[in-house]
């Protein structure tokens, strides 16, 4: 048998019956973290409703820091394809902005599953942790290559290069410029700056209403919400050049030269 056709073979039976398995003990965790919260997470407990011991849950998932890995990865993936969902629903629609429908999609699955949200965003779980450079760091930047597409669209490389950083050192954008690319090919160091400084202005708004500290906005929350995304891209994008000859005077420009 060839390479290729070796390739191409269909998962054997086995194969398929761990895939069935692996994927009911994540959808029992992930019934356990909406009950109970991600804190509460206990692998008897998800055996237990499986009808397992834990010795065979084991078999599939060998320390609780795997399965949690497992349901991180499920829950940005299911994160990202809400946004990327969002965003289709609107595309050809001239009146909307495509990054503000990305973070209302963010916004909406967010307040639509709190503890799968937690589980990314809250209180980190006791004694785990994340694989560096693994599969959660991977699945986060699937989500976060959706929102730098959305927010720099129709710029090119030498605009974002040039953008306002607002006096960031040297020092901090020759840090950015070593950070994996994470959307589009590899942004400049001020782009990559702007879309953390975005991203941490739209998730804050999120937490807060997530976690009930808006809740006195009432049915108002989404037009709040939908407001300050509209101005915090206005800021952004008012911020990078118009054209790549006006970039090469701007404040961005000179720093990023300088980092080099």
């Amino acid at each position: 048998m060839t390479v290729g056709e070796l390739a191409a073979a269909p998962p054997s039976l086995r194969e398929r019956r761990r895939a069935a398995a692996t994927g009911e003990i994540l959808e029992a965790a992930e019934r356990q973290i909406t009950e109970h919260g991600p804190a509460a997470l206990s692998l008897r407990a998800v055996a237990r409703s499986l009808g397992m011991t834990v010795q065979a849950l084991y078999h599939y998932f060998p320390s609780r820091d795997d399965l949690v890995t497992d349901l991180i990865v499920r829950a940005y993936d299911a994160l990202a394809e809400a946004v990327q969902s969002a965003v289709d629903a609107t595309a050809g629609d001239t009146t909307r902005e495509g990054v503000v429908v990305a973070a209302e999609g963010y916004r909406r699955w967010a307040i639509d599953h709190p503890e799968r949200f937690q589980l990314l965003y809250g209180t980190p779980l006791r004694y785990y942790a994340a694989p560096a450079e693994g599969t959660t760091t991977q699945a986060a930047r699937r989500m976060s290559a959706v929102f730098e597409r959305e927010l720099f669209a129709g710029f090119t490389t030498a605009q974002l290069a040039a953008a306002d950083t607002g006096g960031l050192s040297p020092s901090a954008l020759a840090y950015l410029d070593g950070l994996p690319p994470t959307g589009r090919d590899e942004l400049p160091p001020p782009a990559t700056a702007l879309v953390l400084s975005a991203w941490g202005h739209m998730h804050g708004q999120v937490v807060l209403e997530v976690f009930g500290h808006t809740a006195f906005l009432g049915d108002h929350q989404a037009e709040i919400f939908r407001m300050a995304m509209r101005n915090l891209v206005k800021d952004v994008r008012g911020r990078i050049p118009a054209d790549a000859d006006a970039a090469t005077s701007g404040d961005g420009a000179k720093e990023a030269v300088r980092s080099r």
